[in-house]
C-alpha cells in the first residue's frame, strides 16, 4: 500500500503516528492533578490556639455514626473532628466507645464555644446548648484543660479548609 502513497503522504502519516505516540506518553505519564479523596484513616495536622494536633476528619454519615467506637486508645494530641454542612445543635454519645473523651463544639468562625466530658460506654447524650455549631472535636478527656484551651480559642480555618478539601469537600460549600 505504501507504494501507492506519495512521499508527502508517508511523511504526514509518520508525523501523525509520532504525534499520537508522543501524546500517549505525555498524558499517560503525566502526574495526576486531582487524586481520590483522602481517607478517614489519615491523620491531618491542624492548629487549635497555639497547639498542633492531629485529627481524623469525619464527613460522611457512616463515619460520623462510628466516630471513635471500638478504639482501645487515642494518641496524646490526636482526636476526631466532625464537620457538618449546616449549623446545628449537636448531640453525641459514647456507645461502644472505650476511651474517655472531651468534646469541644465550634461555630463556623472556628471559635470554641462549649466543652464537655464524655465517659466510656455511656449512652446518655451530651447535648450542646447552642444551635449554631458546625464543628465538633473529640480529644482525650482532660486534653482541653491540660493544654490551657479555653472557650473562645480559635481553630486554624485555613488549614482545616485545606484538609476538608483533601477529604473531598468542595470549597464553595465550606463556609469559611
Amino acid at each position: 500500500m505504501s507504494r501507492f502513497l506519495g512521499f508527502r503522504s508517508r511523511t504526514a502519516i509518520t508525523h501523525l503516528l509520532f504525534l499520537a505516540f508522543s501524546c500517549g506518553i505525555l498524558f499517560g505519564c503525566a502526574k495526576k492533578v486531582r487524586s481520590d479523596p483522602a481517607p478517614l484513616s489519615q491523620w491531618v495536622p491542624i492548629r487549635l490556639a497555639d497547639r498542633e494536633i492531629e485529627v481524623q476528619i469525619a464527613l460522611k454519615t457512616e463515619e460520623m455514626a462510628r466516630g471513635l467506637m471500638f478504639r482501645e486508645s487515642l494518641g496524646e494530641n490526636r482526636g476526631m473532628l466532625f464537620f457538618y454542612h449546616l449549623p446545628k445543635q449537636m448531640s453525641f454519645w459514647m456507645r461502644n466507645t472505650k476511651v474517655a473523651l472531651d468534646i469541644g463544639f465550634f461555630t463556623a468562625d472556628g471559635i470554641l464555644r462549649e466543652v464537655y466530658p464524655m465517659y466510656p460506654m455511656d449512652e446518655r447524650s451530651v447535648k450542646s446548648r447552642r444551635d449554631d455549631l458546625l464543628i465538633a472535636l473529640e480529644m482525650n478527656q482532660g486534653w482541653y484543660a491540660k493544654n490551657g484551651i479555653k472557650i473562645g480559642e480559635q481553630l486554624d480555618l485555613i488549614i482545616l479548609k485545606e484538609a476538608l478539601m483533601a477529604r473531598g469537600e468542595k470549597a464553595q460549600i465550606i463556609p469559611f
